[in-house]
C-alpha cells in the first residue's frame, strides 16, 4: 500500500516511530487503592500494541496523590514503589510500539469529592453548572509551584527506569499547565502570572526539568491546546508562541487539541460542517503553526477514516494522527487503517436522553472509560452499551458521599 500512514518518523531526539499513527492519551481510572497500576493496565495496553499504532500515550498519571482527576488515577511520587509498571511498559512496547506515559496535575479540575479545596494558579471557580462537582480552587504558592515542577521531573524519571520509552506533559483540557497559561484562569501579577511570558513559565520549567533527569535521547513530548474557546481565554496566537517557545527549547512531539471542560472542543462540541468535511478539528491552526515550526506535530480530534488522515498528513501540516475515542471502541482501528481498508470509526454523539445529566457529567470520558475497563478485563468494547448506565454505574463507584456532592 502507498499511503504515509505506514511511515516512520524519526523524532528530534533520534527515537522512531515506526508508523504516523497514534493512540492519544484517554484516563485509565482503573488504578488499584494507594493509587498504583495493577495487570488490567498491562492487558489492556497489550491489546492496543497488537491492534498497530506507532505510539500509545496513557491515560494521565497523576504527579501528585493529593491532586487527583478521578478516584482510581494511577500516580507516581516519592515514597511509593509501583512494581506494576514495569509489567505495563513491557505490554505498550510490544510489536515494536512506542509507549509514553502522560503526566498531569488536575489543578483545579479535581472534583468535590475528592479535593475539597483543589489548588490553581488563582482562586477562580469554574462556571457553571461545573461548580456543581468542581470546589473553588486555592492559589498556589510559589514554593509550591516549584515543588510541583520537581514532581514531575520525578515522575519522568521513574517512566524512564520502569521501561517506558517516552513521557508526555499534558498541557491542554484545563488541566493545571493549561490553566498557568489561561489569562482567565491565571490572574496572579508575580513571575508566573500575567504577560504570556510569565503565564508560560510554568509550562517550559516544567519542560526543562524533565529534560535534565531524561537526558536528550529520551522523547519528552506536550499535549496542547490550538486555544481555549473560550472569551478572554488561551488564544490561537498566545498557543502558536508557547508551540514555537517549546519547539526552540527542543520538544520531541507536540501534540495538538483543544478545548477545555468549560468549552469541550476536542469532543467535537459546535464544529463547523467544512471542519467536519476535513475531519480533524484542528487542522487549519496545524497548518499556520507548521509554518513556525518543524517540531514534529501530532493531531488529535475528529479523524474518522483513512481518507481523512491521508489528506491531513499530505498537507504536511501534522506529523503523526491521533486516534482517542475510536481506538477505545475499536482497538484494531490502525491495523485495519494500515491495511488499506475502507474502515470507518465508530464514534457517534452521546447522550443519556435527560438534558441535565448530560450537562452535568463528562459523558464522553465516562461511556469510553468502561469501554476501557472493559478491555482491561480482556473482554471486547460493547458499541452498544446504554450512557445512561454507564453514568450511574459512574455514582456507584464514586459512592454516596460522591454522589450527595454533585447533587
Amino acid at each position: 500500500m502507498s499511503s504515509k500512514l505506514i511511515e516512520n518518523l524519526e523524532l528530534p531526539c533520534g527515537a522512531t516511530l515506526k508508523n504516523r499513527l497514534g493512540k492519544s492519551a484517554m484516563s485509565e481510572n482503573m488504578g488499584s487503592p494507594l493509587f498504583v497500576a495493577n495487570p488490567s493496565f498491562a492487558t489492556l495496553y497489550s491489546r492496543w500494541a497488537a491492534g498497530g499504532a506507532g505510539l500509545l500515550l496513557t491515560g494521565n498519571v497523576m504527579v501528585d496523590s493529593r491532586a487527583l482527576g478521578e478516584a482510581k488515577n494511577v500516580v507516581i511520587e516519592k515514597n511509593k514503589v509501583d512494581p506494576q509498571l514495569k509489567s505495563w511498559a513491557e505490554a505498550g512496547k510490544k510489536n515494536g510500539t512506542h509507549i509514553w506515559v502522560q503526566l498531569n496535575h488536575p489543578g483545579k479540575q479535581s472534583p468535590k469529592f475528592l479535593s475539597k479545596e483543589p489548588v490553581a494558579p488563582s482562586a477562580i471557580p469554574l462556571k457553571k453548572p461545573l461548580d456543581r462537582l468542581f470546589a473553588t480552587p486555592r492559589a498556589l504558592s510559589e514554593e509550591e509551584i516549584l515543588e510541583i515542577i520537581e514532581r514531575f521531573s520525578y515522575a519522568a524519571k521513574v517512566c524512564q527506569e520502569s521501561g517506558f520509552t517516552g513521557v508526555q506533559i499534558h498541557g491542554a483540557h484545563g488541566y493545571l499547565v493549561s490553566q498557568f497559561l489561561s489569562p482567565t484562569h491565571n490572574q496572579r501579577n508575580d513571575q508566573w502570572g500575567g504577560s504570556l511570558e510569565n503565564r508560560m513559565r510554568f509550562v517550559t520549567k516544567v519542560y526543562q526539568a524533565i529534560r535534565k533527569e531524561v537526558g536528550h535521547a529520551f522523547p519528552v513530548g506536550i499535549k496542547l491546546n490550538s486555544a481555549d474557546f473560550q472569551k478572554g481565554g488561551f488564544t490561537k496566537e498566545d498557543s502558536m508562541a508557547v508551540v514555537k517557545k517549546l519547539s526552540e527549547l527542543g520538544m520531541d512531539l507536540i501534540e495538538i487539541s483543544g478545548g477545555t471542560y468549560e468549552s469541550p472542543a476536542m469532543m467535537g462540541a459546535k464544529v463547523k460542517a467544512s471542519t467536519q468535511a476535513r475531519e480533524a478539528y484542528f487542522l487549519d491552526y496545524c497548518e499556520e503553526v507548521r509554518k513556525l515550526v518543524s517540531t514534529p506535530l501530532m493531531l488529535t480530534g475528529g479523524f474518522r477514516s483513512l481518507q481523512g488522515m491521508e489528506e491531513a498528513l499530505a498537507t504536511g501540516a501534522c506529523d503523526l494522527v491521533g486516534l482517542g475515542r475510536s481506538i477505545a471502541i475499536q482497538p484494531n482501528f490502525p491495523n485495519e487503517l494500515l491495511a488499506g481498508r475502507p474502515v470507518t470509526s465508530l464514534v457517534k454523539p452521546l447522550t443519556t436522553g435527560w438534558k441535565f445529566l448530560d450537562n452535568i457529567f463528562p459523558l464522553e470520558i465516562i461511556w469510553y472509560t468502561n469501554q476501557l475497563h472493559l478491555m482491561g478485563q480482556g473482554k471486547n468494547p460493547d458499541t452498544k452499551r446504554s450512557t445512561l448506565k454507564a453514568v450511574f454505574s459512574f455514582l456507584f463507584a464514586m459512592g454516596k458521599n460522591g454522589f450527595k456532592k454533585v447533587r
